[in-house]
């Protein structure tokens, strides 16, 4: 079955660190560029962050920047989103989906199924 999975999400204090993971199954994550989103309850989703299928381009959301690292590691067909510094509002389930490269088009080959990021005190 061709997906990708998100994993490491969980319940944080605020000023902690996650770092999620976005694993490929059934497919090559090299030969694509991999977006993470967030959608916090009744808020629309909102883009973070996307890598290109090298790892050589990266951006980020002005609200994640200085904040949120991602990166990958195309020989564990794997994409990181490290998190550090969280804030409350920071709180959503978080996705990650495919794309050929890193663009403004809402169509995507792949997405996860997301994982809760929860930062309370």
């Amino acid at each position: 079955q061709l997906q990708l999975v998100e994993s490491g999400g969980g319940l944080v204090q605020p000023g902690g660190s996650l770092r999620l993971s976005c694993a490929a199954s059934g497919f090559t994550l090299s030969y694509y560029a991999i977006h993470w989103f967030r959608q916090a309850p009744g808020k629309e989703r909102e883009g973070l962050s996307c890598i290109s299928n090298s790892g050589v381009s990266t951006n980020y959301a002005d609200s994640v920047k200085g904040r949120f690292t991602i990166s990958r590691d195309n020989a564990k067909n794997t994409v990181y989103l490290q998190m550090n510094s969280l804030k409350s509002e920071d709180t959503a389930v978080y996705y990650c989906a495919a794309q050929g490269y890193c663009s403004g088009s809402a169509e995507f080959d792949f997405w996860g199924q997301g994982t809760q990021v929860t930062v309370s005190s």
